[in-house]
């Protein structure tokens, strides 16, 4: 094989290599609940709970503990991000606006929130197909307040149902087990 063949193969195979490499949650942009591009990237290192929320179902009160829980853990490294979604029951009518609006007066939120997307079915947005059909804990959003639980490289490692709240011994004990890997 002449030089220049095996430098191009070995830059074929190097370029395969990344190409294939697997891909992770911090490879999405999602827009903010203000309309401004939002790279997940940025929180490379961190540990994310993504939560597909509503303002209008009985899962709602969950925005008590979210907060909670981001305040108690932030700076050790967990980030909470919330993600209105309209699919469950309608129970997520409101703009952009109205959600910033009653999640800041109504439970005081604070960890980010983005732009409400689809989280099921048609048009989903590409970070939920990611979710439910290539990450390793994937499978349909069966409702509001389902949570992804993505380690600092951005890799899932958890989920959890709807009804599993944030003071739920199991989550809080995968959250702190996910804050103790640097």
């Amino acid at each position: 094989m002449h030089t220049a063949s095996f430098v191009l193969a070995c830059l074929s195979l190097a370029a395969c290599a990344a190409f294939a490499a697997e891909k992770s949650v911090l490879d999405f942009t999602l827009d903010s609940i203000d309309g401004k591009p939002y790279e997940l990237k940025q929180h490379k290192g961190q540990v994310l709970l993504i939560v597909n929320v509503a303002s209008e179902c009985g899962n709602t009160p969950q925005y008590k503990g979210l907060e909670a829980m981001y305040e108690k853990y932030k700076d050790k490294g967990l980030t909470i991000i919330g993600v209105p979604a309209n699919e469950f029951g309608h129970q997520e009518p409101g703009s952009n606006a109205e959600i910033k609006k009653f999640c800041t007066s109504t439970y005081d939120v604070k960890f980010p929130m983005m732009s409400k997307v689809v989280v099921k079915g048609e048009g989903i947005c590409p970070l939920y197909k990611y979710l439910t059909t290539e990450s390793a804990k994937k499978g349909a959003i069966g409702w509001n307040f389902a949570k992804f639980l993505v380690d600092r490289n951005g890799q899932v490692i958890d989920r959890f149902d709807p009804a599993t709240g944030p003071e739920d011994p199991k989550l809080v004990a995968a959250v702190e087990k996910a804050l103790e890997k640097k």
